[in-house]
């Protein structure tokens, strides 16, 4: 039974990190191949886009949050966010990608019709128009948090009569100069924000329930900067990406294996940096490193900045907002004149997309991964969701470039249509591969899809075995299973009956 034909190949949702990699990857490996992408924003870019709060950042070295095909080649290694798109634009243009680009178009829903073999999807334009594309091929970049909604910890603003701000929605026109801005929370955009803020601000406090485990290290990666000297830029970028994959990998395992080890040197390097500011409490988590994503500090700016007595920290429970800012569960006050709740992202699933099968909603918590990218029993559908303990371009670039393996073997063996087979019988054991405790992570624990212990069925960890196993695995492994649509029935009369 053929197949109607589609819009596009391809489809892919989101023009962010994850929806330019597969692009790209699409360009160079399918190039017979059509796609479009579709971004509900104006501008491509993503979260680098969306988020315009002071310093933002990358908190992975630009080497590994870099595209494995594209060096990155400016001097610092943690870049700002206008760095980040000035190199995403410069892929998108390059490459030929922006023609296919469709900015304003916000994916609702996409079901899957099994018997036409392709994905309806069904996007809202900014007017509040909808219509209808069609792919055989459905590949989700759309992150893994809600652009709507941030996290709400459900303060009560009580009497506070300054102005209050999340870090998701930050006003183009804020004038913060000599004020004084209370940021509440400590992970990596409080951390980013107090410093940056702190320039002009008049003071800066960083109001955290607990500790967050930082480190700190220079904004500029000396190595890779010395290598671009005397070798060509492709060949010092490969090096200097693996040499970072390689550290973030021991660093990673050394948390985990000798977490007080790894305390001890933390501590010692925040002391070092601090001097007699040093406060040891307000420096030690109750948990072990790496249990949640370690806070980075490029140049120290974070500690330059107390030093300086433009910011500081301080450790508390609110109690309270008052009209002159919050009171503590102890009773001290801290003044401002700005709030910033820096207190997390809500996690989404398949971009908030309604996912069905001929109608049916499909819930993502009852399928378990297939090697990360896609999902059991699930056809021709894939996703990026990066890697918790390192960059997530390491995950979008493996994922694109099996994806395109994937999409060249259907050619070749002209089927239409592929899904990772899981029987109802597997007897998997299942496993919590989000071994970390930060907050937007156990809230969101119930909306993620099942990982087994085992190898393929899971969302893995660990980018050097994840990056060996995809390269050399076969596509064609005897769980995914190839077929075209109606290849079911044994005979086209067959085909054809069972259709009607």
């Amino acid at each position: 039974m053929p197949a109607n034909k589609p819009d596009v190949d391809v489809l892919i949702v989101g023009a962010g990190i994850s929806g330019i990699g597969m692009a790209a990857h699409m360009e160079m490996m399918c190039p017979d191949l059509t796609y479009a992408i579709v971004e509900r924003r104006e501008n491509l870019g993503g979260t680098w886009d969306l988020f315009r709060y002071p310093g933002i950042r990358s908190d992975s070295d630009m080497h590994t949050l870099g595209f494995v095909f594209e060096p990155w080649k400016h001097e610092k290694s943690i870049a700002d966010a206008p760095s980040i798109l000035e190199y995403l634009n410069r892929i998108v243009d390059e490459r030929d990608i922006r023609r296919h680009i469709r900015t304003g178009h916000k994916v609702i829903s996409a079901d899957w019709r099994e018997q036409e073999c392709l994905w309806r999807v069904t996007v809202e334009l900014a007017d509040g128009e909808r219509k209808l594309l069609t792919a055989n091929f459905l590949y989700l970049g759309s992150g893994y948090y809600d652009y709507d909604q941030p996290y709400d910890p459900g303060f009560e603003l009580g009497d506070f009569k300054g102005q209050v701000i999340h870090p998701q929605f930050w006003p183009e026109d804020l004038d913060y100069a000599g004020k004084r801005v209370l940021v509440i929370g400590s992970g990596a955009t409080a951390v980013t924000i107090v410093p940056s803020m702190a320039a002009k601000a008049g003071h800066v406090t960083m109001l955290q329930r607990t500790p967050t485990w930082m480190f700190s290290r220079p904004a500029k990666d000396g190595l890779a900067n010395f290598l671009r000297k005397i070798l060509p830029e492709e060949t010092a970028y490969k090096i200097t990406r693996w040499k970072n994959v390689k550290m973030q990998d021991f660093a990673f395992k050394q948390a985990r294996n000798r977490p007080e080890k790894v305390k001890t040197a933390l501590k010692t390097r925040i002391q070092k940096a601090l001097g007699p500011d040093y406060d040891e409490a307000t420096f030690t988590p109750p948990y072990d490193p790496w249990d949640q994503r370690l806070c980075l500090v490029p140049d120290a700016d974070l500690f330059e900045a107390m030093k300086s007595r433009k910011a500081s920290i301080v450790t508390g429970r609110i109690a309270r907002f008052v009209e002159q800012g919050v009171e503590l569960e102890n009773g001290d006050i801290i003044e401002a004149d700005i709030i910033v709740t820096a207190t997390g992202l809500k996690m989404a699933q398949a971009g908030k997309i309604a996912v069905s099968l001929d109608g049916e909603p499909v819930d993502f918590s009852k399928r378990f991964y297939y090697k990360g990218c896609m999902f059991s029993n699930l056809p021709n559908l894939a996703v990026v969701f990066g890697y918790l303990n390192a960059s997530w371009t390491l995950r979008a670039d493996i994922n694109s470039d099996y994806i395109c393996r994937v999409l060249n073997e259907m050619t070749r063996s002209g089927t239409n249509v592929v899904v990772p087979v899981l029987k109802d019988d597997h007897g998997l054991e299942e496993d919590n591969i989000f071994d970390f405790s930060s907050g937007y992570i156990q809230r969101s624990l119930h909306i993620m899809p099942k990982s087994a212990v085992d190898y393929p069925w899971r969302l893995n960890q660990e980018y050097v075995r994840d990056r060996k196993i995809m390269a050399e695995e076969a596509v064609d492994d005897g769980i995914l299973d190839f077929r075209r649509a109606g290849a079911n029935a044994i005979a086209d009369d067959e085909r054809l009956e069972a259709a009607e």
